[in-house]
C-alpha cells in the first residue's frame, strides 16, 4: 500500500485513541468545549477517512497496472533468459544457433542430404549484439555471420542505430532499425519459419534511418523515414548478403529462350525515400485486452538497367490476448509498382533477396497471417522455463492469375531454459523455397526458369512439401 495508506491508517489508530480518553476529559471541561473538541475530531476523521480512500484508490490502480503488465508479460513474444554481460553502459551478449533439419528435398551430390538418411544437422548462427543504456543515450548493434555449407559464407549487419529516450518514455532511433509495419517484430509469428509478410519485405524488416516512438494516452504511434534499405554486406550474391527481404539488384537474366543465365549485367531495384505510419490503439480494460492496428508504407524505387518506380503497402492487424492466450491475426495489400521494360520482362515480379539469394518475387499482392499460440510457464520442471505452442497459417495471394498463390502453414512449439531457446517447427508450403524442393520441374512460358520450384513468384509448380526444423539456440 502506498505511504499515503500508511499514513492514514495511524491518523485513525490516534483519533481511536483520542476518542476513548473523552470521558476523563468530561470531568474537567464544560459541556462546550467537549463538544468542540469532538467536531474537531469529527472533521480530522473524515479527513483520513478520506485520504484513507485515496490511497486505496491509488492502491487499486497500481494493482490493476500491474495485472495488465503481468498479462502483457504472459503472452509477449518469447525472449531467452539474460546471460548478457555489462561493461557499464554497454552490455555485451550473443547467441549460437543449430539445425537440425529434415524434409521433402531431393538430395544433391554435393548438398546436405535433408530427406533422408535420418535429416540434416547443420551450423545455422552466430551473433555478437551490443547495447547501450546511457542517461538518456540508447543503443544496438547485432552483426551476424553464417556458415559454409554448399555454398560460400556469408555474414551482414543486422541492426545498428543510436537513439535517445526522452523524460515521456517517447524514443528517437538513427539508423539500421525495424520498419514499423504490423502488430509486432515478427508480424504475428512466433515460430522458426515466420509468416509470409517476412518474404515480402514487409516483417521484421530492417532499413537505414529514422523512427519515432510515442504513447498517448491508450495509443503507440511509430513514425519512420527511411533513406536506403540496410545494404549488402558480405556474400556471393551481388547484392542480397543481409537479413531481411528488400528489392535488389541481381545478376540472373532470362534470355529469349526463356533461360536463366548468370554473371550478366546487374538488373533491379534499390529502396530510397520510404515512409512508415504505424498506430496501435491498446484496448486494456476490455475482457479480453485487444491491440488494434493499422500500418501505411511508401517509398521509391530505383531501378538499375530499369525504368524508376515505386511502392506501398497498407495492413490492419489486431492482437487478442486472454490469460496465456495470444491470437494475431494481419491482412496487408502490398504493390511493387515497375515498368514492363525491364531485362526480365514482365511487371509482375520483382527480384528480391535475403540471405545471398535472390529471386523473384509476386509484384502484388495480398497476405494474409493469422497466429495462436499459447504460453505455459512450467515452475515445476527445474530443466524448463515454459513451453509455447503455436499454430500458424499465412499466404501471398497474388494479383497475376497465372501464378499460383504461396501458402504456408507451421505447427510447433518453443522451448526456453535458462539461456537455452529452442524451435521445434513442422511447416508445410506449396510456395516457399526454404520449404522442401521436390517436383522441381516448374512452368515453362515466356517467363522461363523464373516459373521454378515453388517460390514467392510464379511458383510453378504449386507442389506442398514439408519441413521439420529443429533450431536449438543458446543466447548469452
Amino acid at each position: 500500500m502506498p505511504q499515503s495508506g500508511t499514513r492514514a491508517s495511524l491518523a485513525l489508530l490516534a483519533l481511536g485513541g483520542a476518542l476513548s480518553a473523552l470521558p476523563a476529559a468530561a470531568a474537567t471541561t464544560d459541556a462546550a468545549a467537549l463538544e468542540g473538541r469532538i467536531a474537531e475530531l469529527q472533521r480530522q476523521l473524515a479527513a483520513a477517512q478520506r485520504e484513507l480512500a485515496a490511497a486505496r484508490a491509488e492502491t487499486a490502480a497500481a494493482e490493476q497496472q500491474a495485472a495488465e503488465a503481468e498479462q502483457r508479460l504472459a503472452t509477449a513474444a518469447p525472449e531467452p533468459a539474460d546471460r548478457s554481460i555489462k561493461l557499464g553502459p554497454v552490455t555485451v551478449g550473443g547467441a549460437l544457433r543449430a539445425n537440425y533439419v529434415l524434409g521433402s528435398y531431393e538430395g544433391l551430390d554435393n548438398a546436405p542430404n535433408r530427406g533422408g538418411n535420418g535429416g540434416n544437422v547443420e551450423f545455422d548462427t552466430f551473433r555478437l549484439e551490443l547495447s547501450l543504456d546511457y542517461n538518456n543515450f540508447i543503443g544496438e548493434f547485432q552483426y551476424r555471420w553464417y556458415p559454409a555449407g554448399t555454398r560460400e559464407s556469408y555474414n551482414f549487419l543486422h541492426t545498428g542505430w543510436l537513439g535517445y529516450r526522452f523524460a515521456d518514455d517517447s524514443e528517437l532511433k538513427v539508423g539500421v532499425n525495424r520498419v514499423p509495419f504490423g502488430p509486432g517484430p515478427f508480424g504475428v509469428s512466433q515460430s522458426y519459419m515466420f509468416d509470409m509478410h517476412y518474404y515480402v519485405g514487409l516483417a521484421d524488416d530492417m532499413d537505414l534511418g529514422v523512427k519515432y516512438t510515442t504513447d498517448i494516452d491508450n495509443w503507440t504511434i511509430d513514425v519512420g523515414y527511411y533513406a536506403a534499405s540496410e545494404g549488402n554486406y558480405f556474400g556471393r550474391s551481388l547484392d542480397s548478403a543481409r537479413y531481411s527481404y528488400d528489392p535488389v539488384r541481381w545478376t540472373e537474366s532470362v534470355d529469349e529462350n526463356g533461360n536463366v543465365t548468370y554473371g550478366g549485367a546487374n538488373n533491379g531495384y534499390e529502396e530510397r525515400h520510404q515512409f512508415n505510419l504505424r498506430a496501435i490503439y491498446h484496448l486494456t480494460d476490455a475482457a479480453i485486452p485487444t491491440d488494434l492496428g493499422m500500418s501505411l508504407q511508401y517509398g521509391q524505387l530505383k531501378g538499375q538497367r530499369a525504368d524508376d518506380g515505386s511502392h506501398w503497402a497498407a495492413s490492419a492487424h489486431m492482437v487478442n490476448r486472454y490469460r496465456n492466450w495470444t491470437l494475431a491475426t494481419q491482412l496487408t495489400r502490398y504493390e511493387y509498382d515497375i515498368d514492363a521494360d525491364n531485362p526480365w520482362g514482365t511487371d509482375t515480379l520483382i527480384p528480391m533477396g535475403a540471405f545471398d539469394f535472390a529471386w523473384p518475387v509476386a509484384s502484388k499482392a495480398w497476405v494474409p497471417a493469422v497466429s495462436l499460440s499459447y504460453k505455459h510457464e512450467t515452475p515445476n520442471l527445474p530443466w524448463l522455463d515454459y513451453v509455447l505452442p503455436y499454430v500458424e497459417y499465412s499466404s501471398i495471394i497474388k494479383d497475376e492469375g497465372e501464378f499460383n498463390n504461396s501458402d504456408l502453414i507451421t505447427v510447433g512449439a518453443a522451448w526456453a531454459s535458462g539461456g537455452w531457446y529452442i524451435y521445434s517447427d513442422l511447416a508445410f508450403s506449396n510456395g516457399n523455397y526454404f520449404v522442401g524442393n521436390d517436383a522441381g520441374n516448374g512452368l515453362q512460358d515466356n517467363y522461363g526458369s523464373i516459373y521454378g520450384v515453388g517460390d514467392f513468384g510464379a511458383n510453378g509448380n504449386d507442389e506442398w512439401n514439408y519441413r521439420f526444423t529443429l533450431n536449438l539456440g543458446y543466447y548469452f
